[in-house]
């Protein structure tokens, strides 16, 4: 019963502005928040057999690969890539914060795990997967040349961009050195997402999707302890920016809260409602191993398209 309590809040969010994929130009796989646990492990081993059985232009993992106090070990990370090559489709892994900015709960330095998490997953310029794809880099610039998390590509016209935005705070306000990290890093976010959206519009693009870890708390409901600001007023600017700037299909997607949902949280400052360009779907996560089919219909008024996928199993 518990376990159809929670598929059922997960599902709770589906209703959205997005429908259904069907017969569109091009589909892709989302996911996030998993594994956690040697029980999800084995689950996401069966979805990603039920991947490998679709016909996928390419799967994206949104981040968090480990469980919110770890493991954060070499060897949890190294099986994860070897777990992950399994998909014969273009692989791209988003950072997520219980891979780096957490594992100081279990005693590792958060800058060591996050370079260990780049020489792993984005050692060089093309994607992982038995299917392998181009990819840009924002470490190609001289000015960001460590941020080789941050990956943009272009498909059925649409520009694709991998964006190192964090839950916890986005690792802001726990030590100085942290928060200094938070303020290079977010300067780096805004300048590749300018550029991508600066991309789009000289080449004529139809639409945008930017992914990232983190639930950026479009609703204002994240509690802080006193003094310690709020770490992602300045991506939700950006995002809002970006949004009314390109005028056409924005889509965000995010994991970090691990419940299905897809709206549109973005207001217009000039009007009050709603950016219609900007969608945002968070990606299903743990205890659930479940991932999402996306699909982009050029036909399709709002561009793209979204449903979840049936389950591989509901792991503890």
């Amino acid at each position: 019963m518990k376990r159809l309590l929670i598929l059922a809040a997960l599902l709770a969010g589906c209703a959205g502005p997005l429908p259904d994929p069907g017969e569109h130009d091009l589909k892709f796989a989302l996911l996030g928040d998993v594994p956690y646990n040697s029980a999800q492990v084995r689950a996401l081993d069966e979805l990603i057999d039920q991947m490998n059985g679709r016909d996928l232009a390419f799967v994206v993992h949104v981040g968090d690969i480990t469980g919110g106090r770890g493991p954060c070990t070499d060897e949890w990370f190294e099986a994860r890539k070897a777990q992950f090559q399994r998909i014969r489709h273009p692989f791209v892994l988003i950072p997520g914060d219980n891979e780096w900015v957490d594992c100081h709960r279990g005693g590792f330095d958060p800058l060591e795990r996050l370079e260990k998490l780049r020489q792993l997953f984005h050692a060089d310029d093309e994607s992982l997967g038995g299917r392998t794809m181009r990819l840009e880099r924002q470490s190609s610039d001289p000015r960001f040349r460590e941020y080789r998390e941050h990956v943009r590509w272009i498909a059925a016209g649409v520009v694709f961009v991998g964006l190192n935005v964090q839950g916890s705070n986005n690792n802001l306000g726990r030590t100085p050195q942290m928060d200094e990290e938070h303020r290079r890093r977010m300067r780096a976010v805004r300048a590749w997402l300018d550029e991508s959206i600066t991309l789009a519009e000289r080449r004529g693009l139809s639409g945008a999707v930017i992914l990232a870890q983190a639930d950026p708390d479009f609703e204002g409901r994240f509690r802080r302890p006193p003094g310690v600001p709020d770490g992602f007023a300045e991506f939700r600017e950006a995002l809002r920016q970006a949004a009314l700037r390109f005028g056409k299909p924005v889509l965000f997607v995010h994991g970090d809260t691990h419940f299905y949902r897809q709206d549109q949280p973005l207001t217009d400052p000039s009007t009050g409602e709603p950016i219609r360009n900007f969608f945002r779907v968070i990606v299903p996560g743990s205890p659930q191993v479940r991932w999402l089919v996306a699909g982009i219909g050029r036909a399709h008024p709002n561009l793209f398209a979204v449903d979840p996928a049936p389950p591989a199993a509901a792991a503890p």
